[in-house]
């Protein structure tokens, strides 16, 4: 074992472990008790705790209503025992306890300890090694002996730091980062959509303080989603159909506290891992989760979960409002913008907490940039959306708003910004191969009606207590004046608050200079990625772009204009492809529109020479034997083709043109314009679909 030791929790259990569900214990009566120090230097030790098997029909009353709870929970959820499961653990008590409740829900509390080396079907348990100490890789081997031994399957996944180990600043954000990337990638290869994570109300409260501290409005401090779509930039075909995979990521001990994560280990009779990181003042939701444990009363931790509680009500209520509004005032166009019908909408009516989230949401599928739009940003986009009619520009938030030409004003047009502060985004992949088609088959869609089903009549309205403001100081006075908080918890939870801004005040001085220097590397970069033929380019993370050849049915490819030469042979029409921009060993690659393929359109419309494209070729007539000249049909093509790429440019806004996909060759030769169905060669066949990795609306969330 890994330097680490076995603590017996036995001589721990008191009789309070008798307790009904609502009671709430002492967390020392139950967990291990491991030495802290406040050092910088920690010990790289985790703890393995062993839980006593002698007191297990003691918990037989609480662990029937923690696995009803859980079972209402799965079924709010939209899933049933037969769904495929994976599970989100590190071995610590709360992904744990998440073990030993799904493992019961999926069998009814049979063969839940994994008798004759059976394991439960359709769950899987994902264990991440972060490899970022000496020991983790046993510490992994050890938990998924654990789980194994619960009837689990196991599957150990290791990361690989390319860019080498994070920063200490960086560290929990990147380790949470690179973990659900992992995550997700397990569950696409094994068929599975549903993700399970063991978030509990603990951690609910931890982050309500940390966004408190931050300036979150209502809408942030209503923490994290019961349920939600997650997309990954993987993806898959289904009949020739590009999809993205999204997985519902579910958290279902939400109601659940950290003393009920080690009552549930010990009623299941299983051991846990503690993490002394979790317990570095270094990382602020440690620091906070020290200072919360000062303030352990039963009357603190019940008021502050009724004020979450009321932030996660008002969010579903604002987020259902929302919804409504893009249904009725929003446009998408197939050439990746949108248009915001202002008539219809009618901004001046609307609260700021509904029109700025309303905005967010536009905005965010828009760029594909999932960061929130909050603070001036924010309040410039009221005052944009709100001066009727619409008549100057602007660009926020990787966006680009204007007004629609030709409609007076009464409607904006929103476009993805080029000269944004983030890099576009390439990402190539290969199209799945019909024997693999079956990792398209999931249960998702299915799980998503059922959870609507189930939630849409428990929509707040207007008349309940809902906290509207979106100025995170007054939510907790609001909450006081619905009588949500005491006088005294009111004034806990505004001193956690001040002593979690000094120090991030301090922690930002320290970190500021790295972060800057990060933020401008980010600044105006755009990778170059060779596009070979077959290949996906996942194009800013909203254009599906692949291209092929077709040389053996170039003659078919020609348009009726061009195709009135009955002289030539198929050999003759490869012939004509030889020696133009297209060839078989071609590397692609893309970019984005620039105003030069403009020009370059309306100059090769006019029959003009491309520079590339020689206008007369020689040929061998076929019947005679004979030396011909010949018009050169792929410039003829060429020019056809530009002239009716230009009618369709002209449907298309010139703000929007810019962030269309477009195919070059090495040497940066235009080659096609998918969007509006150019191409320079009748043999190139090129396709661009606007298919965003993440949905207008963000995609499913549910905050009950």
């Amino acid at each position: 074992m890994a330097r680490g030791s076995i603590v017996s929790a036995q001589s721990r259990t008191t009789s309070t472990l008798l307790s009904t569900l609502v009671a709430r214990l002492s967390l020392s009566s139950v967990k291990c008790r491991i030495p802290f120090t406040r050092s910088q230097y920690l010990p790289s030790i985790r703890l393995f705790c062993k839980c006593s098997h002698a007191h297990a029909v003691e918990y037989l009353t609480d662990m029937t209503k923690y696995r009803e709870a859980f079972s209402r929970r799965m079924a709010m959820a939209g899933l049933k025992p037969h769904h495929r499961i994976a599970l989100g653990v590190s071995g610590g008590p709360d992904s744990m306890a998440l073990c030993v409740l799904t493992a019961g829900w999926k069998t009814g509390g049979f063969n839940q300890n994994g008798e004759a080396g059976e394991f439960i079907d359709g769950l899987l348990a994902i264990t991440v090694d972060h490899g970022l100490r000496e020991e983790s890789k046993e510490e992994a081997n050890i938990v998924s002996h654990r789980v194994s031994d619960m009837g689990i399957r196991c599957e150990i996944v290791r990361c690989d730091w390319l860019d080498g180990r994070p920063k200490q600043g960086h560290l929990q954000e990147a380790a949470r980062d690179m973990r659900y990337r992992l995550f997700q990638k397990v569950c696409i290869q094994h068929q599975i959509g549903v993700l399970l994570i063991a978030h509990h109300a603990d951690d609910q409260a931890e982050l309500f303080i940390l966004r408190l501290s931050r300036n979150s409005g209502v809408l942030g401090l209503a923490g994290m989603a019961f349920s939600s779509q997650i997309f990954s930039s993987y993806a898959y075909s289904c009949h020739d159909d590009l999809k993205n995979h999204s997985i519902l990521l579910v958290r279902p001990l939400l109601d659940f506290s950290k003393d009920d994560m080690y009552k549930i280990c010990q009623g299941g009779n299983r051991d846990w891992v503690e993490d002394p990181t979790n317990r570095s003042p270094l990382f602020v939701r440690n620091r906070i989760r020290m200072s919360l444990g000062d303030l352990s009363s039963c009357s603190f931790k019940s008021e502050l979960q009724a004020v979450i509680s009321a932030c996660r009500r008002t969010r579903s209520y604002v987020e259902h409002v929302c919804s409504n509004l893009i249904n009725e005032a929003v446009t998408v166009m197939d050439q990746g913008y949108a248009v915001i019908d202002l008539e219809i909408l009618n901004p001046s009516k609307i609260e700021d907490i509904f029109l700025s989230k309303f905005l967010a949401l536009v905005l965010q599928f828009i760029c594909q940039r999932q960061r929130p739009v909050r603070g001036s940003t924010s309040k410039l986009l009221l005052h944009y959306i709100r001066t009727f009619p619409c008549k100057t520009s602007l660009t926020a938030a990787g966006c680009y708003l204007c007004p629609t030409p030709g409609s007076r004003g009464t409607k904006a047009l929103v476009c993805s910004s080029i000269d944004g502060p983030l890099p576009s985004k390439l990402e190539l992949f290969q199209i799945h191969s019909d024997g693999e088609q079956r990792h398209c088959v999931t249960d998702v869609e299915q799980i998503l009606e059922d959870a609507k089903s189930y939630s849409n009549h428990l929509i707040q309205d207007a008349s309940d207590k809902l906290l509207l403001s979106m100025i995170s100081d007054s939510v907790p006075t609001e909450a006081k004046r619905f009588n949500m908080l005491s006088e005294s918890t009111y004034k806990n939870i505004l001193l956690l608050q001040r002593e979690e801004i000094k120090r991030f005040k301090l922690d930002s001085e320290v970190t500021s200079d790295s972060q800057l220097m990060h933020a401008v590397e980010c600044v105006g970069t755009y990778p170059s990625i060779p596009l070979q033929p077959g290949q996906v380019c996942y194009f800013m993370n909203r254009f599906f772009v692949t291209w092929k050849l077709i040389k053996e049915n170039g003659s078919r490819a020609f348009p009726r204009e061009v195709h009135n030469d009955g002289g030539l042979g198929e050999d003759s029409w490869n012939e004509y492809c030889s020696s133009c921009l297209v060839g078989d060993e071609m590397v692609a690659e893309l970019r984005h529109m620039i105003e030069s393929d403009w020009l370059y359109l309306a100059k090769l419309s006019k029959g003009l020479s491309s520079g590339n494209l020689p206008l007369e070729r020689v040929f061998i007539d076929e019947k005679t034997g004979q030396k011909v000249e010949k018009t050169n049909l792929c410039a003829d093509y060429g020019r056809l083709s530009a002239k009716r790429a230009i009618l369709s440019l002209k449907s298309i806004p010139v703000a929007a043109r810019r962030s269309l996909p477009v195919l070059v060759s090495s040497h940066g030769q235009l080659l096609s314009i998918p969007s509006i169905n150019f191409n320079i060669c009748p043999c190139l066949m090129v396709s661009a679909v606007f298919k965003p990795k993440v949905p207008l609306g963000g995609g499913h969330r549910s905050f009950l």
